[in-house]
Formats: C-alpha cells, sequence, structure tokens
C-alpha cells in the first residue's frame, strides 16, 4: 500500500517537474525573443514597444519563482549547511539534522507564502499599458510558494520516516525527478 502512494507520488512529482520545465523553457523563450525584437526596434524602429517593461517584468518575476519551485521539488538547490551532514556519524542524527534544516526552510517558504498571496490578494491597481491587473504580476508568487510548502511537508515526513525507522527504503523519487 504504502509502496503504491510512493510511486503515484513519485509520477505526479516527475509531471509537475516536467510542466515546470517547459513552463520554465516558454518563460525563457519568451523573454529571448522580446530582448532580441527590443534590440532590433531601436535600430529599425518599426514599431513601439512601450509595453516591453510590463510583459518583461511577468515574464522574469514567473521565470524565477517557477524555475525555483522546480528546484525545489527536485531537491537541487544549493545547501549550504551539506557539510555538516557527513561529519554525523549517528544516522538518525543525520536524519535529524536535515529534518531540523527542513523545519527551518519551512517556516521561511510559510512566511513567503503568507506575505505573497496577502500582496497578490491585496494589489488591486492595474499596470500603465495593458491595464492588467498586478495580482497577475504577483501570482507566481504564492503558486511557488504553495508548492514549496507542499514538498518542504513531504520532505519532512520522509526524514521523520528515516529517523524512526533508518533502515527503511523509502523510495522518495528524488535522484529520478531531475531527468
Amino acid at each position: 500500500m504504502k509502496h503504491t502512494i510512493f510511486f503515484m507520488l513519485n509520477r505526479f512529482d516527475k509531471a509537475l517537474v516536467k510542466v515546470l520545465e517547459w513552463v520554465c523553457i516558454a518563460l525563457f523563450a519568451a523573454i529571448t525573443i522580446l530582448l532580441v525584437m527590443n534590440i532590433i526596434v531601436r535600430f529599425v524602429p518599426v514599431m513601439s514597444m512601450h509595453w516591453f517593461d510590463e510583459i518583461l517584468e511577468l515574464l522574469y518575476a514567473a521565470l524565477i519563482f517557477y524555475g525555483a519551485t522546480a528546484v525545489w521539488v527536485t531537491n537541487s538547490h544549493f545547501r549550504v549547511g551539506d557539510w555538516i551532514t557527513k561529519y554525523l556519524r549517528n544516522v538518525r542524527m543525520r536524519f535529524a539534522y536535515r529534518l531540523l534544516v527542513e523545519i527551518l526552510s519551512l517556516v521561511f517558504i510559510l512566511v513567503f507564502f503568507k506575505y505573497a498571496l496577502d500582496l497578490t490578494m491585496s494589489a488591486d491597481e492595474r499596470t500603465t499599458v495593458f491595464a492588467m491587473p498586478r495580482a497577475w504580476l504577483y501570482s507566481c508568487m504564492p503558486i511557488s510558494g504553495g508548492i514549496m510548502v507542499l514538498y518542504s511537508l513531504k520532505n519532512m515526513y520522509l526524514e521523520l520516516a528515516k529517523i524512526v525507522n533508518p533502515g527503511l527504503d523509502i523510495d522518495d523519487g528524488k535522484e529520478d525527478l531531475n531527468h
């Protein structure tokens, strides 16, 4: 039963990572196209790109936050304190340390998520050129924050399970998510 749940979650994880990867690729391509267009229009003024800043702001924000989410889901992010893990000889202590780091990360992400959601929900102004709700610009923050909160909870559960039973072989699929 447990292995079936982990298998299903692993499949969901892989699908989510693929979606996030393709979203980031599309955002990066759109940014590149806009930047090239902006350069061309400066030399060959065939059209006005007075809307350039608004769209670029939206695309950059989404790329940064959805990219960070993809890195978080796959556990590919940089870990400053990872050097401590190799010095902890006790297996349970190693997992407890990783649980502590995950709890601290969760606290940070919860604070980020709360304020990002508050900002998005309270944004009632519109952009200058397209009159888009500013909430659209901000929406990538609570969406990615919410996904990160869920994956922090998942990681905490896995670390806690390893503390209780260090010999437990839980296939959390971390190494499979990157490709």
